[in-house]
Protein backbone atom coordinates (compact mmCIF):
# COMPACT_ATOMS: atom_id res chain seq x y z
CA UNK A 1 0.00 0.00 0.00
CA UNK A 2 0.90 3.39 -0.90
CA UNK A 3 0.48 6.60 1.53
CA UNK A 4 -0.95 9.61 0.50
CA UNK A 5 -0.57 12.44 2.47
CA UNK A 6 -2.64 15.76 3.17
CA UNK A 7 -1.39 18.92 4.16
CA UNK A 8 -1.70 22.31 4.67
CA UNK A 9 -5.16 23.07 3.49
CA UNK A 10 -8.68 23.54 5.70
CA UNK A 11 -10.52 20.23 4.26
CA UNK A 12 -13.63 20.02 5.64
CA UNK A 13 -15.19 17.05 6.91
CA UNK A 14 -17.29 15.93 3.89
CA UNK A 15 -14.04 16.51 1.86
CA UNK A 16 -12.45 13.82 3.92
CA UNK A 17 -15.44 11.66 3.52
CA UNK A 18 -15.11 12.11 -0.30
CA UNK A 19 -11.45 11.28 0.01
CA UNK A 20 -11.86 8.25 2.08
CA UNK A 21 -14.82 7.13 -0.40
CA UNK A 22 -12.62 7.98 -3.47
CA UNK A 23 -9.33 5.64 -1.95
CA UNK A 24 -11.66 2.94 0.10
CA UNK A 25 -9.65 3.71 3.00
CA UNK A 26 -9.44 5.79 6.27
CA UNK A 27 -8.70 8.98 7.10
CA UNK A 28 -4.99 8.83 9.95
CA UNK A 29 -5.38 11.99 11.47
CA UNK A 30 -1.73 13.70 12.49
CA UNK A 31 -1.04 16.86 14.36
CA UNK A 32 -0.32 18.56 10.59
CA UNK A 33 -1.61 15.81 8.24
CA UNK A 34 -4.18 13.79 6.78
CA UNK A 35 -2.62 10.29 5.54
CA UNK A 36 -4.92 7.57 3.63
CA UNK A 37 -3.06 4.41 2.29
CA UNK A 38 -4.34 3.79 -1.21
CA UNK A 39 -3.46 0.78 -3.20
CA UNK A 40 -3.05 2.22 -6.50
CA UNK A 41 -0.33 5.06 -7.57
CA UNK A 42 -1.45 8.33 -8.74
CA UNK A 43 -0.18 9.77 -11.87
CA UNK A 44 1.34 13.57 -11.71
CA UNK A 45 -1.38 14.93 -13.40
CA UNK A 46 -4.14 12.94 -11.33
CA UNK A 47 -2.02 14.70 -8.28
CA UNK A 48 -2.34 18.04 -9.97
CA UNK A 49 -6.19 17.37 -9.92
CA UNK A 50 -6.44 16.91 -6.42
CA UNK A 51 -3.99 19.65 -4.84
CA UNK A 52 -6.00 21.96 -7.38
CA UNK A 53 -9.64 20.70 -5.63
CA UNK A 54 -8.60 20.27 -2.42
CA UNK A 55 -6.49 23.69 -2.07
CA UNK A 56 -3.75 21.53 0.08
CA UNK A 57 -0.33 19.74 -0.80
CA UNK A 58 -1.39 16.33 -1.70
CA UNK A 59 2.03 14.00 -2.23
CA UNK A 60 2.64 10.37 -2.48
CA UNK A 61 5.46 8.79 -0.50
CA UNK A 62 7.26 6.50 -3.18
CA UNK A 63 7.09 3.22 -2.94
CA UNK A 64 9.80 1.92 -1.15
CA UNK A 65 10.44 4.87 0.68
CA UNK A 66 9.95 4.13 4.39
CA UNK A 67 9.84 7.09 6.37
CA UNK A 68 10.74 5.63 9.85
CA UNK A 69 13.75 4.81 8.59
CA UNK A 70 14.96 8.41 7.44
CA UNK A 71 18.28 8.94 9.10
CA UNK A 72 19.10 12.29 7.30
CA UNK A 73 17.44 15.17 6.16
CA UNK A 74 19.80 17.38 3.33
CA UNK A 75 17.89 20.75 2.15
CA UNK A 76 18.98 23.63 0.07
CA UNK A 77 19.68 26.69 1.75
CA UNK A 78 18.65 30.12 -0.15
CA UNK A 79 14.60 30.28 -0.68
CA UNK A 80 14.04 26.78 0.79
CA UNK A 81 15.61 26.93 4.68
CA UNK A 82 15.96 30.30 4.39
CA UNK A 83 13.33 33.09 3.23
CA UNK A 84 16.04 35.00 0.78
CA UNK A 85 18.91 34.55 -2.25
CA UNK A 86 21.75 35.80 -0.69
CA UNK A 87 23.66 36.69 -3.72
CA UNK A 88 21.07 38.93 -5.03
CA UNK A 89 20.77 40.53 -1.45
CA UNK A 90 24.50 41.50 -1.57
CA UNK A 91 24.30 42.43 -5.56
CA UNK A 92 21.80 45.06 -4.02
CA UNK A 93 24.67 47.38 -2.09
CA UNK A 94 25.82 47.08 -5.31
CA UNK A 95 22.98 48.53 -6.69
CA UNK A 96 22.69 46.05 -9.29
CA UNK A 97 20.53 43.18 -7.14
CA UNK A 98 18.04 43.33 -10.81
CA UNK A 99 20.90 42.23 -12.74
CA UNK A 100 22.51 39.78 -10.67
CA UNK A 101 18.60 38.37 -9.72
CA UNK A 102 17.59 38.02 -13.83
CA UNK A 103 20.53 35.42 -14.14
CA UNK A 104 19.88 33.96 -10.75
CA UNK A 105 15.71 33.25 -11.73
CA UNK A 106 17.68 31.50 -15.03
CA UNK A 107 19.55 29.40 -13.50
CA UNK A 108 17.35 28.15 -10.97
CA UNK A 109 14.88 27.99 -13.55
CA UNK A 110 17.90 25.30 -15.62
CA UNK A 111 18.06 27.72 -17.91
CA UNK A 112 21.70 28.42 -17.36
CA UNK A 113 24.59 26.05 -16.34
CA UNK A 114 25.06 27.14 -13.09
CA UNK A 115 28.94 27.36 -12.45
CA UNK A 116 28.96 29.68 -15.16
CA UNK A 117 26.45 31.80 -13.83
CA UNK A 118 27.63 31.95 -10.42
CA UNK A 119 31.05 32.71 -11.71
CA UNK A 120 29.20 35.58 -13.49
CA UNK A 121 27.07 36.72 -10.61
CA UNK A 122 30.04 37.29 -8.05
CA UNK A 123 32.43 38.40 -10.81
CA UNK A 124 29.47 41.69 -10.84
CA UNK A 125 30.50 41.86 -7.12
CA UNK A 126 34.04 42.53 -7.60
CA UNK A 127 35.34 45.59 -5.73
CA UNK A 128 32.41 45.59 -2.85
CA UNK A 129 33.29 46.06 0.90
CA UNK A 130 32.95 42.70 2.76
CA UNK A 131 30.70 44.22 5.09
CA UNK A 132 27.42 43.71 2.86
CA UNK A 133 27.89 40.67 3.93
CA UNK A 134 27.20 41.06 7.54
CA UNK A 135 24.27 43.22 6.59
CA UNK A 136 22.71 40.78 4.77
CA UNK A 137 22.88 38.60 7.15
CA UNK A 138 21.70 40.58 10.33
CA UNK A 139 18.98 42.77 8.42
CA UNK A 140 17.85 40.35 5.40
CA UNK A 141 18.25 36.66 6.31
CA UNK A 142 14.99 35.78 7.77
CA UNK A 143 14.40 31.48 8.44
CA UNK A 144 11.22 30.27 6.28
CA UNK A 145 8.41 29.40 8.00
CA UNK A 146 8.06 26.19 10.37
CA UNK A 147 11.94 25.72 10.15
CA UNK A 148 12.72 26.14 13.84
CA UNK A 149 9.84 23.96 14.17
CA UNK A 150 11.34 20.97 11.46
CA UNK A 151 14.74 21.43 13.14
CA UNK A 152 13.30 20.73 16.39
CA UNK A 153 11.19 17.39 15.37
CA UNK A 154 14.34 16.17 13.38
CA UNK A 155 16.34 16.55 16.66
CA UNK A 156 14.31 14.49 19.00
CA UNK A 157 14.22 12.18 16.27
CA UNK A 158 17.94 11.34 15.92
CA UNK A 159 17.51 12.65 12.39
CA UNK A 160 20.82 14.26 10.91
CA UNK A 161 20.12 17.99 9.36
CA UNK A 162 22.32 18.41 6.31
CA UNK A 163 22.95 22.23 4.58
CA UNK A 164 23.89 22.53 1.15
CA UNK A 165 24.41 25.72 -0.88
CA UNK A 166 25.45 27.33 -4.28
CA UNK A 167 25.81 29.83 -2.15
CA UNK A 168 28.07 31.19 0.25
CA UNK A 169 30.24 29.68 3.38
CA UNK A 170 29.67 33.50 5.10
CA UNK A 171 25.85 32.31 6.01
CA UNK A 172 26.08 28.70 6.40
CA UNK A 173 28.98 29.05 9.04
CA UNK A 174 26.81 31.10 11.05
CA UNK A 175 23.75 29.59 10.35
CA UNK A 176 25.37 26.12 11.93
CA UNK A 177 25.83 26.91 15.39
CA UNK A 178 22.64 29.13 15.40
CA UNK A 179 20.53 26.26 14.65
CA UNK A 180 22.75 23.08 15.58
CA UNK A 181 23.17 22.01 11.76
CA UNK A 182 25.36 18.95 11.37
CA UNK A 183 26.77 19.20 8.41
CA UNK A 184 27.36 22.22 5.62
CA UNK A 185 28.32 22.42 2.39
CA UNK A 186 28.96 26.33 0.12
CA UNK A 187 31.11 28.34 -1.68
CA UNK A 188 33.99 30.64 -0.58
CA UNK A 189 33.64 33.92 -1.85
CA UNK A 190 37.00 35.50 -2.10
CA UNK A 191 38.09 38.52 -0.15
CA UNK A 192 41.15 41.01 -0.11
CA UNK A 193 41.77 44.11 1.81
CA UNK A 194 38.33 44.55 3.14
CA UNK A 195 36.76 43.90 -0.14
CA UNK A 196 34.77 40.92 -2.54
CA UNK A 197 37.58 39.91 -5.57
CA UNK A 198 34.55 38.93 -7.88
CA UNK A 199 35.77 34.71 -7.40
CA UNK A 200 35.03 31.93 -5.39
CA UNK A 201 37.45 30.29 -4.08
CA UNK A 202 38.18 26.92 -5.16
CA UNK A 203 35.37 24.26 -7.12
CA UNK A 204 32.10 25.80 -7.07
CA UNK A 205 29.57 23.96 -5.36
CA UNK A 206 26.73 23.36 -7.57
CA UNK A 207 24.30 19.99 -8.37
CA UNK A 208 27.05 17.32 -8.76
CA UNK A 209 29.08 18.83 -5.57
CA UNK A 210 25.18 18.77 -3.78
CA UNK A 211 24.68 14.45 -4.48
CA UNK A 212 28.34 13.92 -3.69
CA UNK A 213 28.03 15.44 -0.38
CA UNK A 214 24.91 13.58 -0.07
CA UNK A 215 26.39 10.88 -0.58
CA UNK A 216 29.76 11.30 1.84
CA UNK A 217 27.91 11.78 4.61
CA UNK A 218 25.73 8.35 4.07
CA UNK A 219 28.86 6.59 3.91
CA UNK A 220 29.97 8.53 7.02
CA UNK A 221 26.68 7.80 9.04
CA UNK A 222 26.44 4.21 7.54
CA UNK A 223 23.06 4.60 6.46
CA UNK A 224 21.43 4.57 2.52
CA UNK A 225 20.79 7.16 0.12
CA UNK A 226 16.91 5.85 0.95
CA UNK A 227 17.09 6.82 4.14
CA UNK A 228 17.39 10.63 3.33
CA UNK A 229 15.11 12.99 2.28
CA UNK A 230 16.06 15.79 0.29
CA UNK A 231 14.70 19.63 -0.42
CA UNK A 232 15.20 21.81 -2.40
CA UNK A 233 13.85 24.79 -4.86
CA UNK A 234 16.00 25.08 -7.64
CA UNK A 235 17.71 22.79 -10.55
CA UNK A 236 20.65 22.73 -8.90
CA UNK A 237 18.75 20.58 -6.06
CA UNK A 238 17.50 18.06 -8.60
CA UNK A 239 20.43 15.70 -8.62
CA UNK A 240 20.41 15.60 -4.87
CA UNK A 241 16.65 14.78 -5.15
CA UNK A 242 17.25 11.79 -7.34
CA UNK A 243 19.79 10.30 -5.18
CA UNK A 244 17.44 10.58 -1.80
CA UNK A 245 15.17 8.36 -1.44
CA UNK A 246 13.02 11.04 -1.41
CA UNK A 247 12.72 14.75 -3.24
CA UNK A 248 10.74 17.26 -2.35
CA UNK A 249 10.15 20.71 -4.22
CA UNK A 250 9.88 23.60 -1.77
CA UNK A 251 8.05 26.47 -3.36
CA UNK A 252 10.24 25.35 -6.17
CA UNK A 253 10.31 26.67 -9.85
CA UNK A 254 8.28 24.60 -12.90
CA UNK A 255 10.91 21.93 -13.81
CA UNK A 256 11.75 21.07 -10.21
CA UNK A 257 7.98 20.72 -9.16
CA UNK A 258 7.83 18.57 -12.20
CA UNK A 259 10.26 15.84 -11.08
CA UNK A 260 10.30 15.80 -7.49
CA UNK A 261 8.74 12.56 -5.79
CA UNK A 262 6.78 15.32 -3.47
CA UNK A 263 5.96 19.27 -3.38
CA UNK A 264 4.98 22.04 -0.60
CA UNK A 265 3.25 24.80 -1.89
CA UNK A 266 0.80 25.63 1.29
CA UNK A 267 2.77 24.75 4.14
CA UNK A 268 5.77 25.71 5.26
CA UNK A 269 8.83 23.57 6.33
CA UNK A 270 6.95 21.84 9.09
CA UNK A 271 5.90 20.03 6.30
CA UNK A 272 8.73 17.71 6.57
CA UNK A 273 7.04 16.59 9.75
CA UNK A 274 3.89 15.81 8.42
CA UNK A 275 5.75 13.62 5.43
CA UNK A 276 7.81 11.79 7.39
CA UNK A 277 4.90 10.75 10.09
CA UNK A 278 6.47 12.90 12.96
CA UNK A 279 3.55 14.82 13.67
Amino acid sequence: MLELVLQGGKLSASQISQLEAKFDSTAIYGKSSIRLAISVPLDKKSLAELREKYSCDVNILPSGFDPKKVKMVISDMDSTLISIECIDEIADYANIKDKVSEITEQAMRGELDFAQSLTARVKLLAGLDESALQKVYDDRLNLNPGAEEMLAALKANDIKFTLVSGGFTFFTDRLKPRLGIDYTLANTLERKDGKLTGAVVGDIVGAEAKAEFLLARCDELGISPSQVLAIGDGANDLKMMSVAGVGVAYYAKPKVQLEADCALNHTGLEGLIGLLGLD
